[in-house]
């Protein structure tokens, strides 16, 4: 339901009966509709009546189920102290308001970790190690890992494999994880199964980050885990920019095993496609999550973008 014009109010009048009260002082449950039709009450279900998360419509089927009254003024008294959950679409005022905070402290919630894939071969780059290449003096793979480490995710398991000893000396005294995959000349999927084979047991879901996307921030990362909700159909987390899917991805612990069970040069791509239902995206503030340095041309560009003169 959007508004009072509906199919679903329409339907109610249509059918003799009447709209008694729309909309609710709560979210979710914010486009609960009343009626009454025959003696009996109507209810157009928000779309959270399929969230097992107890929401709005809840309080108001409970009512009803219990054969109590339920009126509009009742409907408006449900609203004192809401339910309204902080997203990355809807942070609260003071977070956009506050200055940077030294220090990040995970909030209470799922435990979610990151992957840094960075064991590929490089081969669109024509000879050097694209992770290995400096980036404003520092190599990419250790900026992609700094973001990284500046999100809420814990741990962050770096999977090594292309000139392994060389990247992970570049990664130094990072608190990062490292393992490594022999058999990385494979494909992607090799070092998406030895990554997630490396995780805590714990833990409730993974971001799956490329080492090629150095501007990907902390905050973006951070916003995904914030969406993140299996309870409430939230179990993947894609990030867009103007409507276009980017990575990283955060993927719910659900997943692991049919990504294990990936073969060749393929991530997890197919798996959004068969699970749309459970898929939410977040739009994020830059275009960091769309751009990968793949080629000579892309890290020149990148290059430029990075001098002080083009900030």
């Amino acid at each position: 339901i959007v508004d009072r014009r509906d199919v679903i109010p329409a339907a109610v009048e249509a059918a003799g009966g009447v709209v008694e009260h729309f909309g609710m002082p709560v979210d979710p449950g914010t486009m609960l509709l009343l009626g009454r039709l025959k003696g009996k009450p109507v209810l157009g279900l928000p779309g959270c009546a399929r969230s097992p998360k107890e929401n709005g419509f809840d309080w108001v089927l409970q009512r009803l189920c219990a054969g109590l009254a339920v009126g509009r003024e009742d409907i408006m008294r449900m609203g004192a102290g809401g339910l309204l959950a902080e997203i990355p679409s809807r942070p609260l005022p003071r977070a956009e308001a506050s200055p940077a905070r030294p220090e990040r402290k995970a909030p209470a919630g799922p435990r979610i970790a990151a992957l840094l894939l960075a064991a590929g071969r490089s081969s669109r780059m024509g000879g050097p190690n694209k992770l290995l290449e400096p980036i404003d003096g520092v190599p990419m793979v250790v900026r992609t890992a700094q973001r990284l480490l500046s999100s809420h995710a814990r741990p962050i398991v770096a999977v090594l494999g292309n000139q392994a000893d060389q990247v992970d000396g570049a990664l130094g005294k990072l608190p990062v994880e490292r393992v490594r995959n022999p058999a990385f000349a494979d494909g992607l999927s090799t070092s998406l199964k030895r990554g997630l084979a490396a995780l805590p047991a714990e833990c409730d879901g993974v971001i799956v980050c490329l080492g090629d996307m150095p501007l990907v921030t902390g905050r973006d990362l951070d916003r995904l885990i914030a969406a993140f909700n299996p309870l409430e159909g939230r179990a993947i987390v894609v990030p867009t920019r103007r409507g276009k899917r980017g990575n990283p991805v955060l993927w719910a612990k659900r997943f692991f095993p049919e990504m294990a069970e990936l073969a060749g040069d393929v991530g997890a791509k197919h798996l959004i496609g068969e699970y749309t239902e459970l898929v939410s995206e977040v739009e994020m503030d830059t275009d960091s999550v769309l751009i990968d340095i793949d080629t000579p041309d892309a890290l020149a560009a990148l290059r430029d973008r990075m001098k002080p003169s083009a900030a």
